[in-house]
């Protein structure tokens, strides 16, 4: 009895905190989205995203964030796969390696890109100077792709990477007492036994992705309307909160029903078979 009091005790300032910064605006928003701007009650700012303008931009929101994904699953298995491979006895040195540029301005690393990949920016400074020919890319979804991937990659390699620093290598040693080679094992042990890091990695990159308006808003130069845009402008421009608040409590649906797909599927597959 007194150890439950004492865990109750505990655990009330973050119950306060979840009330506080979750709940109550929460609630706050799904109060302007079944409301108009005189208070009365509708539905239409949550049936909005039927409008094509918004299904367009999320369709869009949609396929940027999965290519994001994609080319972010990509690159960071292979690079958590060597460095687990490296055998680092300080992994928390690992781990400091990939949140050390995560400490700068977010804002400022965005428009580093922007100097990067303008016209006369320094990725086309570079291809001119060895005679090849110069691309434009920005403001275009390539560029906003680009930027996203740049920016979510961690989040993709430090799942991944503690995933498999979980695997017991005696594991792999019988593998390949067994007589299974690179490949086999790669595909039949290590990445079934490094799929929850995958799927942790999917979700923490896929659900900002979907919703991101600030990397769009600088690196596609408002030629790339996502979702998220949309929603941002609703709030900042448009100042219909009502409106606004409707997409982002669907948005907010889509996010949830698209973890329940990814939690199902990872209960469906855990402790999956290894054959």
């Amino acid at each position: 009895m007194i150890n439950r009091l004492r865990t109750s005790f505990l655990a009330t300032p973050y119950a306060i905190w979840i009330l506080i910064c979750t709940i109550l605006p929460l609630f706050y928003i799904l109060g302007y989205a079944i409301t108009t701007s005189e208070g009365s009650f509708t539905l239409s700012n949550l049936t909005a995203i039927a409008d094509p303008v918004h299904l367009s931009s999320l369709w869009l929101s949609i396929k940027v964030a999965f290519v994001t994904t994609v080319i972010c699953l990509v690159l960071a298995y292979p690079v958590a796969l060597i460095l687990h491979n490296l055998k680092i006895s300080n992994k928390g040195f690992v781990v400091f390696l990939f949140i050390l540029p995560m400490w700068m301005n977010f804002m400022l690393r965005i428009l580093a890109w922007q100097i990067i990949l303008s016209n006369n920016g320094i990725l086309n400074s570079i291809l001119s100077a060895i005679g090849l020919p110069t691309v434009h890319i920005l403001y275009t979804k390539a560029a906003v792709t680009l930027g996203m991937v740049y920016d979510f990659l961690p989040y993709m390699i430090l799942p991944i990477y503690n995933a498999l620093s979980k695997i017991n290598n005696s594991v792999i040693e019988a593998a390949a007492d067994l007589g299974a080679n690179w490949w086999t094992t790669f595909t039949k042990i290590t990445i079934p036994l490094s799929r929850d890091g995958i799927l942790s990695g999917i979700i923490m990159v896929f659900v900002p992705a979907l919703s991101s308006f600030v990397v769009s808003n600088l690196l596609g130069g408002g030629k790339v309307l996502l979702i998220g845009n949309v929603i941002e402008q609703e709030f900042t421009l448009a100042r219909n909160w009502n409106l606004g608040s409707g997409l982002s409590i669907i948005l907010m649906i889509f996010v949830l029903v698209s973890m329940s797909i990814m939690n199902r599927l990872d209960d469906s597959e855990n402790g999956g078979m290894l054959v």
